[in-house]
């Protein structure tokens, strides 16, 4: 089960960077990702607690920023709920098309990674998300278009390690970054730096 930390910064800005503490797993129906993140001194400043099913969708999504709560899962396309951190003012919405959530977690990048299952055969994908970004947790439909350049095999003294590189395209926006995955953890992407790694990476089996 891996652990850890990323350093997460605004690739555009110069916003302060903020920690994401991390944990996952995978188990026997899927994966489940929590975390808490804090400002560079500490500070909390939210949580990301995501649950995908064995085919990669997510089942269950909890996340916390300063005064805002969302709760979503995969239901007709996607459906979250938005609320304040009382529990007051919630508001339920729903996209059709779209079938992954999105946003500054490195969680999402795995999870969409997961429900593409892109292969050297079929390795390019589109795929319409739901981003939700701190503080606000507002919410905003985009697409994105996925791309597998390629995949490394390195030797660890655990076993063999797989490093799968993607091409990541905001196709609103004209932005493009690379995504580098070991299993269940980003090993880098734009904006994210993994600062810490407990133990090693899950390997994630595909259900058919």
């Amino acid at each position: 089960m891996p652990r850890g930390r990323y350093r997460l910064h605004d690739p555009d800005d110069r916003t302060p960077p903020a920690d994401e503490h991390f944990q996952c797993a995978p188990g026997p129906t899927g994966w489940r990702y929590v975390s808490r993140r804090t400002t560079g001194t500490g500070a909390p400043t939210g949580s990301v607690d995501l649950t995908l099913d064995a085919l990669g969708r997510p089942v269950r999504l909890e996340l916390a920023a300063a005064h805002w709560r969302v709760r979503g899962a995969a239901l007709d396309g996607l459906t979250w709920v938005r609320m304040g951190a009382d529990g007051t003012d919630a508001d339920e919405q729903r996209t059709p098309g779209a079938r992954a959530f999105s946003g500054e977690s490195p969680a999402f990048l795995i999870a969409t990674a997961r429900l593409l299952r892109l292969t050297p055969e079929a390795p390019t994908a589109r795929v319409r998300t739901v981003a939700f970004t701190a503080p606000h947790l507002a919410p905003r439909t985009l697409d994105q278009g996925w791309t597998l350049l390629g995949s490394e095999d390195h030797a660890t003294d655990t076993g063999t390690l797989t490093v799968d590189h993607y091409q990541l395209d905001d196709l609103e926006t004209g932005a493009r970054g690379t995504v580098h995955l070991a299993g269940d953890v980003v090993l880098a992407a734009p904006g994210v730096e993994l600062a810490a790694l407990d133990s090693p990476p899950s390997v994630l089996t595909q259900a058919e």
